[in-house]
């Protein structure tokens, strides 16, 4: 008997098995050369292959198709309908139609769009073109069901505008020259590519809904921008893993089937460290899949969270002293044949494909950390990182004691004499088995962790696309695979080519405790950056370094990387904008209100005490009035300097100089406005507070 989830699984995805079932057998093989190796499709094939989606969709209730795409924007996807309404025929009888044309290419209005000053907003026309590596689906909602099509979104000039060309880019450059790693060690390999693969753990939180609609700061930033901290929070350590609340189940329960019949292999679900914090997580597949499902899981969690009263919120920090969130991209490289370059095998000692493998990423991540922080930059992000809950603005690589002491022995000696053993687990308990260790431990505080097969980058935000994350890693391995293989060919000995690598980057390595003090000195004594903010981080993207790595490499010019930096300023300031704004009126119009109300009531209830009796006792009440008022007051003068401050401001209009004094001056005045107002939320009456609290809404 066929079991539910392999019943539900992939129904919305026109997946290979449904093309295959209802295209001609030479359209199909057409298609498939096209997604495999690359080559043109006629317009005649693409008119077959359109009439077969359409027929498909519309049988399963689709109205209208959509080219999807990722523009320049946070986390967000980015769509514009069309029915298959074509016109009717003499009868009056309506005609649909979905031509090969419409398939390939769409073009929604590119002038509103975020360019970085790269075009004049008279250019509007930008082109969507179909991405056939990424599987089309339907997508039902309350507007009806929609066939989307994945896209890539360019301008009328060939720049891109979207996250999606530089990772495919990335994808092909990351391929090609691993292959020529791959063929010199194995000339007889039966290999064609090289794939990255990804698998991201998506972090969450889930508040009631209702509490939600009642925090401005939640419905326009995605963060609290006040709140003191509840009496529990997650010092006890007891929901990790904890049992899973029954409305939060009741969710889950839907968000599985839903990514299940959209092909999304959905299989880890958790409680995560703060209350009210989950994890969902998938199945590794190839980058460009993964990239498109991840954006899909953030969409579909807020629309299923919608649906049980309950918000969903993706921001990395949305509670100030609760651990924040963040989306850890694992990411490997594997042959078409199978071949995992970063397993070490058994002997790792005597895998020369490993070892050139980890001494190149190892040669890359050391010239490239800067821009391997850089594409984990978000505003939201800035308060995770170094957070003592997420790794620190300092990119470093953890190998595990094993592999650790393997790279020492090259190093030292230009050989490996030994290996340390794993060993084995064993509880003592004789009806327990015994079982052996992975090869390395797991370093929560390393940013770019080796975790047994794989890289574990957890710098990623819970909002952010992995789209630029894994362009990044991408590019960075593909430029080290190709100066090795051109060095291998022009006659360099592996052995030795692999110990300097690692000789001249070992600084790179750190497997020590990310969080401590004396890592930051360490980092600062080995040379490594310390970018501490996104906009620190932004101008990585303009050095030569940047230019050279993702320009020859064919991923992105010149113009794209400035367009790029410009954007993100502009996004950072428009942020903190929202937010310094969000303060500002929920200050004025909410907060320091009811605490006025409250204080009137307080002095109100203190003389009527004491006219009562002249022997009553009103110094407690005296103490907490003067209190509040003094709190007030100095809320009211931070609320002044943040007015002023903010409206300088808007007037800066060279994005990079208005994002660093958002940074520089905004911010700290915004946190000079949140320490009264938090200290106020503790002695004004629950009752007489404006606005649900952390407790409200975390428990």
């Amino acid at each position: 008997m066929e079991s539910q989830l392999t019943k539900i699984f992939g129904e919305y995805v026109f997946s290979d098995e449904v093309m295959k079932d209802r295209l001609p057998k030479s359209t199909y093989k057409n298609l498939k050369a096209m997604q495999e190796q690359g080559k043109q499709i006629s317009l005649v094939d693409a008119d077959v292959i359109a009439e077969a989606m359409k027929d498909w969709a519309i049988e399963n209730g689709a109205t209208h198709f959509t080219h999807w795409f990722q523009p320049l924007i946070v986390s967000l996807t980015a769509e514009k309908h069309d029915s298959f309404i074509s016109h009717p025929d003499e009868s009056g009888k309506m005609i649909t139609e979905f031509t090969g044309k419409q398939l390939l290419m769409g073009e929604p209005d590119a002038s509103s769009f975020p360019s970085g000053g790269s075009r004049d907003t008279c250019a509007a026309r930008g082109y969507t073109i179909w991405d056939c590596t990424s599987p089309v689906f339907l997508r039902k909602s309350s507007i009806g069901t929609i066939l989307c099509i994945p896209t890539v979104f360019l301008s009328y000039t060939g720049e891109s505008l979207d996250r999606k060309t530089p990772l495919l880019r990335s994808i092909e450059a990351v391929s090609k020259q691993a292959m020529r790693i791959v063929r010199y060690l194995d000339p007889n390999t039966t290999a064609t590519k090289v794939e990255a693969s990804v698998g991201p753990e998506q972090e969450y939180f889930l508040v009631d809904k209702h509490k939600y609609m009642a925090r401005k700061d939640l419905i326009y930033t995605g963060r609290t921008l006040f709140g003191a901290a509840p009496a529990k929070g997650q010092e006890l350590e007891d929901q990790y893993f904890g049992v899973i609340k029954e409305n939060v189940g009741a969710f889950m329960r839907e968000l599985n089937d839903e990514l299940w019949k959209l092909g999304i292999t959905a299989t880890t679900q958790h409680n995560e460290v703060a209350p009210s914090q989950h994890e969902v997580a998938p199945v590794y597949t190839s980058a460009n899949i993964a990239v498109d499902n991840n954006l899909l899981v953030m969409e579909v969690m807020r629309r299923i969270a919608n649906k049980h009263d309950l918000a969903c919120l993706l921001h990395e920090k949305p509670f100030a002293g609760v651990n924040g969130s963040g989306k850890h991209d694992n990411w490997s490289l594997t042959t078409d044949t199978g071949i995992n370059l970063l397993n070490p095998g058994k002997n790792p000692a005597e895998n020369k494909l490993f070892l050139l493998t980890l001494a190149c990423l190892v040669k890359g991540v050391d010239t490239h950390a800067d821009l391997l922080r850089q594409s984990a930059s978000d505003v939201g992000n800035d308060h995770r990182l170094g957070a003592n809950e997420a790794p620190p603005a300092i990119i470093s690589m953890f190998l595990g004691d094993q592999l650790d002491d393997i790279v020492k022995q090259i190093v030292e000696t230009g050989h490996v004499d030994h290996v340390l053993q794993c060993g084995t687990l064993d509880a003592g308990i004789s009806t327990i088995p015994v079982m052996d260790k992975d090869n390395t431990d797991r370093n929560r505080t390393s940013p770019f962790a080796f975790t047994g097969n794989k890289f574990e980058f957890r710098m990623v935000g819970s909002n952010d696309s992995i789209s630029s994350p894994n362009t990044t890693l991408n590019a960075i391995a593909a430029e080290s695979f190709k100066e090795a293989a051109d060095a291998l060919e022009a006659g360099a000995d592996l052995d030795e080519l692999i110990a300097s690598y690692l000789r001249d980057h070992q600084r790179i390595i750190f497997n020590g405790n990310g969080y401590s003090e004396d890592w930051v000195k360490e980092a600062e004594r080995r040379g490594l950056p310390n970018l501490k903010s996104m906009v620190a981080a932004t101008d990585s993207l303009l050095t030569e370094k940047a230019t050279k790595l993702f320009g020859e490499l064919g991923i992105m010019n010149e113009t794209e990387l400035k367009l790029r930096a410009e954007i993100l300023y502009e996004t950072y300031a428009k942020v903190i904008n929202i937010e310094a704004q969000t303060m500002i009126k929920m200050a004025q119009r909410e907060i320091l209100p009811a605490v006025i109300a409250y204080a009137t009531n307080l002095a109100a209830s203190v003389n009527e005490i004491a006219k009562a009796s002249t022997l009553a006792d009103v110094t407690t009440e005296k103490a907490i009035l003067e209190e509040v008022s003094s709190l007030l007051t100095t809320a009211k003068n931070a609320l002044n300097k943040l007015i002023k401050v903010h409206a300088e401001g808007l007037t800066i209009e060279d994005s990079k100089e208005q994002a660093t004094f958002y940074h520089d001056v905004v911010m700290p005045k915004m946190a000079e406005l949140r320490t009264p107002v938090d200290a106020l939320e503790l002695v004004v009456d629950k009752e007489a507070w404006p606005i649900p609290t952390y407790g409200d809404l975390l428990f």
